[in-house]
């Protein structure tokens, strides 16, 4: 069963053309977020799930390009002992977890060096810029269904490209589009009621407030 996320369309509306135009007062600092829409596409490969919010930022520094990779967009933090060496596989301490594709990196580059071998990792939410959660009713009640966890030890947060090609900062309003691919939407979820929860994250790692989905089943929000 294969995951994979990537961001969509991102239709955004510039309010102010220079950084020392003022925004309007009702454009905050922290980006802000409402829920737009949810859908699920099958296709003949992967299916889609697509959720869309829209936005308000009043510098418009909303956004990740391929190469804001160096901190604080690092992807991974490398764990180390107390005398600075890396923590690898065969010499982990009693409290290191079991090999998943999360916590360890085989074969990783480090400072531009390739460590041929399985480090302990942490990894850094601040590489992402939009966050997904999902939830299934159960009595009920929500229980978060966390992909992080075994069998699937992966993630559908992810990143958006920038809303601005310059630095310099401006009002910005739009909307974003994000589609999650899996070939194992119907499998796992059937006829569950499910909510999504997303924000969003701008470059000065303010993060946004919180929306969620309506109550939903994939059956009512399939696209014909």
């Amino acid at each position: 069963m294969r995951f994979k996320n990537y961001s969509g369309l991102m239709l955004v509306t510039a309010l102010g053309w220079t950084s020392c135009i003022s925004p309007p007062d009702n454009y905050p600092s922290v980006p802000e977020i409402e829920f737009s829409t949810i859908e699920y596409v099958q296709t003949s490969g992967q299916d889609s799930l697509n959720i869309s919010v829209d936005f308000k930022d009043a510098e418009g520094d909303l956004g990740l390009s391929a190469t804001d990779v160096n901190p604080p967009f690092n992807p991974l933090f490398y764990k180390r002992d107390a005398a600075g060496n890396l923590i690898t596989y065969s010499n982990r301490p009693p409290e290191a977890p079991s090999y998943n594709p999360i916590d360890w990196e085989v074969d990783p580059l480090v400072n531009n060096v390739e460590v041929k071998d399985t480090v302990w990792v942490e990894v850094n939410e601040d590489q992402y810029n939009i966050f997904v959660r999902f939830y299934i009713k159960r009595n009920g009640q929500f229980t978060e269904f966390k992909w992080q966890d075994p069998p699937f030890y992966t993630t559908f947060n992810g990143r958006f490209p920038r809303v601005l090609t310059s630095e310099e900062g401006q009002a910005v309003e739009g909307n974003i589009k994000y589609r999650m691919l899996s070939s194992g939407w119907e499998s796992i979820f059937r006829t569950d009621t499910l909510r999504i929860d997303v924000e969003i994250q701008d470059r000065a790692l303010n993060r946004s407030n919180q929306v969620s989905s309506p109550e939903i089943t994939l059956r009512q929000i399939t696209r014909n």
